[in-house]
């Protein structure tokens, strides 16, 4: 069963200089507005391939959610990643039925500048090595905007991989083939790197998870994040040019071009 990537969560503490720096990296972004009762408020960067990031920030503490606490603790960057499920509700009991920790779909929402107000359902383990499901309730093009604002002055087309810290690779392997409900994908040793990996597919784009398994640069990049942040993305990579993003600007999120989206 495939999902695609829905969207990558970055989290910031000031939103309008995120917005800012995320436009002087040539990003479109579109102010997305509150969460009602989280304390909390988003932009949007939308791409040509319907996925986007969020960029996330809260107006006061949050301690009982994963996300702020990340913040709070550990400074901005990316904190999670979704996938868009087929149908939330069976999705998550098709995967709890193998084993899978994901609880129960929570409703969500918010109310966007313009008075529109958005409701999906959302699903997560209480473990971050895997991502959440956002599924939508009301049209999704409501919350995942059209037209203008998916053309980006830097040609981003839409995120070609997530890199996933983790750390046990075939403990977390075994949960994403529980997860898309498919068979457990192969390994890689990357010896000049110091990682070990496995790639699985997602819609037209991948997921990488990755552990440190040597020294090398990636390694220790890796074992830092893991030391720092714990499970979950390490990085992005977006499709459409090739080159770095400065880091400075993103928020701390590691946010690579790779290159041609795949066909």
């Amino acid at each position: 069963m495939g999902f695609a990537i829905d969207h990558v969560v970055i989290a910031v503490a000031d939103l309008d200089r995120a917005i800012a720096d995320y436009r002087r990296l040539g990003f479109t972004v579109e102010e997305g507005g509150e969460h009602p009762g989280r304390g909390s408020k988003n932009a949007l960067v939308v791409f040509a391939d319907g996925s986007y990031f969020e960029l996330i920030a809260f107006g006061r503490p949050t301690p009982d959610f994963r996300w702020w606490r990340v913040l709070d603790q550990s400074g901005p960057g990316l904190v999670d990643f979704a996938l868009l499920p087929n149908d939330i509700d069976r999705d998550v009991a098709a995967a709890q039925a193998r084993g899978l920790d994901f609880e129960a779909p929570v409703d969500g929402g918010r109310a966007r500048p313009d008075g529109e107000r958005l409701v999906w359902k959302t699903a997560r383990s209480p473990q971050s090595d895997t991502p959440f499901f956002c599924g939508d309730v009301t049209p999704r093009a409501l919350r995942v905007p059209e037209g203008a604002v998916r053309t980006h002055a830097n040609n981003a087309q839409g995120i070609g991989t997530v890199v996933v810290a983790v750390l046990n690779l075939e403990r977390s392997i075994a949960r994403y083939a529980a997860l898309f409900d498919e068979p457990p994908a192969a390994t890689y040793a990357l010896p000049g790197l110091g990682i070990r990996v496995a790639h699985l597919g997602a819609g037209r784009g991948s997921i990488t998870l990755a552990t440190p398994s040597g020294k090398g640069e990636a390694s220790d990049a890796i074992a830092a994040h893991l030391e720092k942040r714990g499970e979950g993305p390490f990085s992005v990579g977006l499709t459409g040019a090739a080159g770095a993003l400065d880091r400075a600007l993103s928020h701390g999120a590691l946010l690579d071009f790779i290159g041609s989206a795949q066909s």
